[in-house]
């Protein structure tokens, strides 16, 4: 009779301990996921930055041989990420598709000048920056007219600042309910074990000596649920990745690195500190209160 009771204590101590690391986890996914959107921030704004396009239309006396040696020139420049060359036949043939076969007829030579699309360096695409980059196009002999949609440049630049800034808010206040979620479970948990801590405190055991298998334990419980935390946030990710695997060009093994460090991070030293104000709450409770 003793055995089965033994037994079925020890299964709910089990059922327990694995339903508090899976609540663990849950929290720390949605943080893992909140910090991943943060640290991922300036990676998707480089990645935009450097996908506007500067257009350089040079001026209709330029021959082909010299906007391609020009275009060549311009890959040298530091604030040049890429460069595609346009010639006239490529130019005719994208604006037949936007504006009709027929849109050439009124005129007796074409009017489709060379041009060179530069996609710059992220740090360069800025309203200022921009400006300055345009400013030093517009030196060049060749060089006839600029579109450099500053407008979108500064419309990009304003949205990427609030979202990053939103998103800070959100991972810290997520942190800070993750930490009260946390701290309940564990809570939860060592008052299941207050008359243990309690016969301990009779024999004449010290804090440090009570506490230490209580930290130990939360030091792997904290480990195992960044664990599932992370194994649930890959499984997330691998579908994401099979839907849309062009978000992932701007992502970085860096990135997930630091995501998971981060998660890794939260649980241990959550269920680690919690755990340890926690017992030290309980060792200065008076048997009323113990019992009560």
């Amino acid at each position: 009779m003793k055995g089965k009771k033994h037994s079925s204590i020890k299964r709910r101590m089990v059922g327990a301990y694995v339903s508090s690391i899976l609540s663990i986890s849950l929290v720390l996914l949605l943080v893992g996921v909140s910090t991943l959107l943060l640290a991922s921030a300036q990676s998707v704004s480089d990645y935009f930055k450097e996908n506007l396009l500067v257009s350089v239309m040079l001026k209709q006396s330029t021959t082909e041989e010299q906007g391609r040696a020009y275009a060549k020139e311009l890959e040298s420049r530091p604030y040049v990420s890429s460069v595609a060359f346009i010639d006239r036949e490529q130019g005719t043939k994208e604006l037949k598709e936007m504006l009709g076969e027929d849109f050439l007829e009124v005129f007796q030579s074409s009017p489709v000048p060379i041009s060179v699309d530069i996609n710059l360096k992220a740090e360069y695409v800025s309203a200022d920056s921009l400006e300055l980059v345009r400013n030093l196009l517009e030196k060049d002999a060749l060089v006839d007219e600029i579109e450099s949609q500053k407008n979108m440049v500064e419309a990009l630049s304003t949205n990427i600042r609030k979202v990053t800034m939103m998103l800070a808010v959100f991972v810290a206040l997520l942190l800070f309910i993750s930490l009260i979620l946390i701290n309940n479970v564990v809570r939860l948990h060592i008052f299941s074990r207050r008359f243990s801590i309690n016969t301990m405190q009779l024999v004449g055991a010290t804090r440090s000596f009570i506490r230490k298998p209580f930290i130990i334990r939360a030091m792997f419980q904290g480990i195992a649920a960044a664990v599932v935390a992370l194994l649930l946030m890959a499984g997330i990710l691998w579908f994401v990745h099979s839907s849309l695997p062009q978000l992932f060009e701007v992502l970085n093994r860096e990135i997930f690195i630091a995501t998971g460090g981060v998660v890794l991070l939260c649980g241990v030293v959550i269920c680690i500190v919690g755990t340890f104000f926690d017992v030290n709450k309980l060792l200065s409770m008076s048997k009323d209160e113990l019992y009560g």
